[in-house]
């Protein structure tokens, strides 16, 4: 078994778990740096191997190993952290175009699974209320990590019309949450002050880390072709979200969102792509039946409980008495609505 990005978290504790199961012969790490000592350690008999999915050569450690399931897990939706936009999307679809003609040349491959983002559904006022796996979005994504998203769903069909034989299960996750995980959303909700769309509050719709593994786990270690969405029950208001993190929201108007965002990116703070910004102003909750009914999985944590356990986890206090927060809010979205 293959794991792409094991130098991140999602995909390094998914190598570990992965270890842990007498029933899997042999696990190997991907990715072009080592991960942290730690994560390293917890990978156990997970071995790393050193290589970047964009060279032609993967496809030598594909038949060399005689891999017979391949996770990638490796999509990147932080520039910061893969070396800006242009590397981020040369890795997440060069890369999985490199990994598919692979793993398409390879008899031994006959699983493969895609972690993919609910952000190939867009996120724009006319939305539905519930996205569920047969539709497609409104708008269509304009670029970043959801635009990239979207062609590599496409490659993965392209892959499994030329290799039927292949199982092939796509899993469109929704942001993640959880005391360990680093995300643009755990970021952005960490900030003392929270900027926001002045008059939009958007629905959040979140997934526990550990759900996230479980799922991967599952999906790696069983056929169950198809695409699902991998999203916990029930949704949080992005206000009532920074609430609960005892944040202080700070109103921007619409058209100054954008140096905003640029300002936040400069100061490394959060790293807001327009597709993000576009999410904190229509937000996107999906429909999970199907991950329940044909997957077999219901996530043990709800929207709200998982973002409780980001809170607590990450030991966030308020940052101002909650008896003022009401007093402040309300003074700020009046000096907000002044400036307009």
């Amino acid at each position: 078994m293959l794991v792409t990005g094991v130098s991140r978290f999602l995909g390094g504790h998914l190598a570990a778990r992965l270890a842990q199961n007498p029933d899997i012969e042999r696990v190997l790490g991907v990715d072009t740096v080592p991960p942290p000592r730690d994560l390293l350690r917890r990978m156990g008999r997970a071995e790393f191997v050193r290589a970047d999915i964009r060279n032609p050569l993967i496809s030598k450690v594909i038949s060399t190993a005689n891999v017979d399931t391949v996770v990638h897990a490796s999509l990147s939706a932080n520039p910061g952290s893969s070396g800006g936009r242009v590397a981020m999307k040369e890795m997440n679809v060069i890369g999985t175009m490199q990994l598919l003609a692979a793993c398409q040349k390879a008899p031994s491959v006959r699983r493969m699974v895609l972690k993919s983002t609910t952000a190939v559904y867009g996120s724009s006022p006319r939305d539905p209320a519930l996205f569920d796996e047969t539709m497609t979005p409104k708008d269509l994504p304009s670029g970043g990590y959801a635009k990239d998203a979207v062609e590599i769903e496409g490659y993965l069909r392209g892959f499994a019309r030329r290799r039927p034989d292949v199982s092939v299960t796509t899993l469109r996750f929704a942001n993640f949450i959880g005391p360990r995980i680093d995300t643009v959303f755990t970021r952005y909700f960490a900030l003392p002050a929270v900027p926001v769309v002045l008059g939009y509050d958007a629905r959040v719709q979140l997934l526990h880390e550990e759900d996230g593994l479980a799922v991967l786990e599952r999906a790696a270690s069983e056929d169950i072709p198809g695409v699902f969405n991998v999203a916990a029950d029930g949704v949080l208001l992005l206000s009532q979200a920074i609430r609960r993190a005892g944040r202080v929201p700070i109103p921007v108007p619409s058209p100054i969102v954008g140096p905003v965002g640029r300002l936040f990116r400069s100061a490394r703070l959060v790293d807001f792509s327009p597709e993000q910004m576009r999410l904190l102003n229509f937000g996107r909750v999906v429909d999970n039946t199907k991950l329940r009914t044909q997957f077999g999985f219901t996530p043990r944590w709800t929207t709200v409980q998982a973002f409780d356990d980001f809170v607590r986890g990450r030991g966030l206090r308020p940052v101002v008495d909650p008896e003022r927060f009401a007093v402040l809010e309300r003074g700020l979205l009046t000096a907000a609505r002044a400036l307009r």
